[in-house]
C-alpha cells in the first residue's frame, strides 16, 4: 500500500460523488437556439450539410420555437432567406421583409417570455453575398454599410427584437447600431455584438441554410484565424461602444479566444458553435466513430469551461431535453 496524502479519485467515484464537485454546468436558459426562415418557403426543409436543421415558414419557426420553449431554451436567434436580393440588401431593412416579419410574429407569439435575438448583417439579403454595401470598386464600403446596419436596427427594434446580433465585423458597428437605437427611443433594445469573428472554414454549411450569393470571401473584415491580440481589441472596442454582450465564433477552434474574452471584460461572453462545427461532429458519429450524445454534451461543457456563459448552438433544444430527463431522474 503507498503512502499518498492526496487521492482525487475519491472525488470521482461515484456519479453523486462528480455531480457534488463538478465545477461547470449547463443550462437550458444559457442557450441560444438558432432558427432560419425562408420567404415563400411551405413547411420545412432540411439543409444540406447540417443533420437534424431546417429551414422553416412563419408557421414552422413559431413550432420549433415552442418546443425550445418547452425544454427550457428561452432565447432565439432569427435568420431569414429572401425570396429577392439586391447589391444594396434591401429587403434587410423592409418592414415587410422575411426578417422583419419573423421578429414581428415571435414577439406576438411569446412576447417576453423569449429572448428575440435578430441577425443584423446584410449577407442574406445581397445578390453579392457579403455582409455589407460595395463601393464602386466592389470593395465593402464601411461606412455605408454602418448607415444600412442603422436603418435595419430600427426597423428590427419596431419589430420586437430584444437583441441585434450585429454580425458584419464593420468597424464602428456597435457603436452606429446604438445611436440609432437610443435616436429612436429603442434604447431598451440590447446589442449581442460578434466582437471576434474569424474569417472561417467551418461556416461552409451555413452558406447553405441562408442560400448564400458569397462571391469571393470576407477575409477584408472577419478576423484573421492567426491572431488573438486582435481578438482583444476587436472586443474592447465593442464594450466600448455599448455592447451588452460580445461574442466569440466559431467556438470550438477558438476556445483561447473564449477564455481571454472572459477574462477581459465584465459583460456576458457569448460563443456560436457553428454550422461546421455541428456537421464534424454529426457526420463522425453517423460514421459510428464517436458516441453523438457524449460528444455533443462535452463540446457544449469545453465552451462552458472556456469562460462562455452564452451558447449558441442547434443543439440548444435537444440537450435542452436531456438535461430536463437528467433532473427528473
Amino acid at each position: 500500500m503507498f503512502d499518498l496524502v492526496e487521492r482525487p479519485r475519491r472525488l470521482r467515484r461515484t456519479g453523486a460523488m462528480r455531480a457534488l464537485v463538478r465545477e461547470n454546468r449547463l443550462h437550458a436558459e444559457q442557450f441560444i437556439q438558432p432558427i432560419f426562415v425562408r420567404e415563400g418557403l411551405t413547411g420545412s426543409a432540411d439543409i444540406e450539410g447540417m443533420p437534424g436543421v431546417q429551414q422553416h415558414d412563419l408557421d414552422g419557426m413559431l413550432r420549433t420555437t415552442h418546443a425550445a420553449l418547452d425544454a427550457g431554451v428561452r432565447s432565439v436567434m432569427v435568420f431569414a432567406v429572401p425570396k429577392v436580393r439586391d447589391a444594396q440588401g434591401s429587403r434587410a431593412c423592409d418592414v415587410d421583409g422575411p426578417l422583419t416579419r419573423a421578429v414581428a410574429a415571435l414577439d406576438a407569439e411569446f412576447g417576453d417570455d423569449l429572448v428575440v435575438v435578430a441577425d443584423l448583417c446584410l449577407d442574406e439579403f445581397t445578390d453579392h453575398g457579403h455582409c455589407g454595401v460595395l463601393d464602386a470598386e466592389g470593395r465593402v464600403d464601411n461606412d455605408a454599410t454602418l448607415e444600412a446596419y442603422q436603418r435595419m436596427a430600427v426597423v428590427l427594434a419596431d419589430a420586437g427584437a430584444d437583441l441585434m446580433g450585429t454580425s458584419g465585423m464593420m468597424d464602428g458597428q456597435v457603436g452606429a447600431v446604438r445611436a440609432a437605437l437610443d435616436g429612436h427611443g429603442a434604447s431598451n433594445t440590447g446589442i449581442l455584438a460578434y466582437a471576434a469573428k474569424y474569417a472561417s472554414a467551418a461556416y461552409g454549411p451555413f452558406r447553405n441554410a441562408v442560400e448564400s450569393a458569397l462571391q469571393g470571401d470576407r477575409r477584408t473584415y472577419q478576423q484573421d484565424p492567426a491572431n488573438q491580440t486582435e481578438a482583444l481589441r476587436e472586443v474592447r472596442l465593442d464594450v466600448a461602444e455599448g455592447a451588452d454582450i460580445v461574442m466569440v465564433k466559431p467556438a470550438l477552434g477558438y476556445l483561447d479566444v473564449v477564455a481571454m474574452t472572459a477574462a477581459e471584460v465584465d459583460v456576458p461572453v457569448a460563443a456560436y458553435i457553428v454550422s461546421g462545427e455541428l456537421a464534424m461532429i454529426e457526420y463522425a458519429a453517423a460514421a459510428g466513430a464517436i458516441d453523438r450524445r457524449r460528444a455533443i454534451e462535452e463540446t457544449l461543457m469545453n465552451v462552458r469551461r472556456a469562460g462562455a456563459s452564452v451558447l449558441c448552438t442547434y443543439w440548444a433544444t435537444e440537450v435542452a431535453g436531456w438535461l430536463a430527463e437528467e433532473s427528473r431522474a
